[in-house]
């Protein structure tokens, strides 16, 4: 990140685990990893809370350190960026494990904020993109009376001529997520294409807004 210059982790794995089995240490190397020297991570939740370090309580990440931004320059609205005793909510939503391991889940406008709880849409994307049919996904939360929000699924096929059920979706999903975290069957949508920002990422503040291709 800029606010960090611009460093602020780097995943490698540490000695003990280098005899680890494969699948182990490529769970470790997936993640972001360990903060640089004398830069410091921790995770809250919207209370201010202080989460486990186990690899699965998701919170905002936050970071401090003696190059990490502590303000914008001439931005007062972008004060509450920064806490009173010096850290930098960086935005994004992540885990940190025992070992002192960061993984980023998501950014905190796009979670899914559902019955108190929250949804990562990265993974749900994932979990979707798994589907050997489907070539793009991308998740967005919609205002739900019951839920609070509820997840919004948008999927390109890869071959358009072929057709794949809502359901299917819906099933590989139910392997990863909770049933109450699952979308509706009506808030799956295929479409021709999503999209982009100008440097191509997913514009989900258009689907947000209902646009899609």
């Amino acid at each position: 990140m800029t606010e960090t210059s611009p460093v602020g982790s780097l995943c490698r794995l540490k000695a003990q685990m280098e005899d680890w089995p494969v699948e182990d240490r490529l769970r470790v190397r997936i993640k972001q990893g360990l903060p640089v020297a004398n830069l410091e991570m921790r995770i809250r939740n919207e209370q201010g809370e202080d989460l486990l370090r186990d690899g699965k309580e998701a919170g905002e990440l936050e970071v401090r350190g003696p190059w990490v931004a502590r303000s914008y320059y001439s931005n007062s609205a972008a004060e509450p960026a920064f806490t009173e005793d010096g850290w930098f909510r960086t935005g994004d939503i992540a885990t940190l494990d025992a070992e002192g391991y960061m993984e980023i889940t998501d950014r905190k406008k796009d979670v899914i904020k559902s019955r108190g709880e929250w949804i990562s849409s990265v993974e749900m994307e994932n979990a979707v993109l798994s589907h050997t049919a489907i070539l793009e996904a991308a998740v967005v939360g919609r205002p739900d009376a019951l839920r609070g929000e509820a997840p919004v699924l948008y999927a390109v096929l890869r071959d358009p001529q072929q057709s794949v059920a809502p359901q299917e979706l819906i099933e590989v999903l139910r392997s990863r997520f909770a049933s109450w975290q699952l979308p509706r069957l009506s808030d799956v949508h295929f479409v021709a294409s999503l999209p982009k920002t100008s440097v191509g990422k997913l514009d989900k503040k258009t689907l947000r807004a209902g646009g899609k291709e």
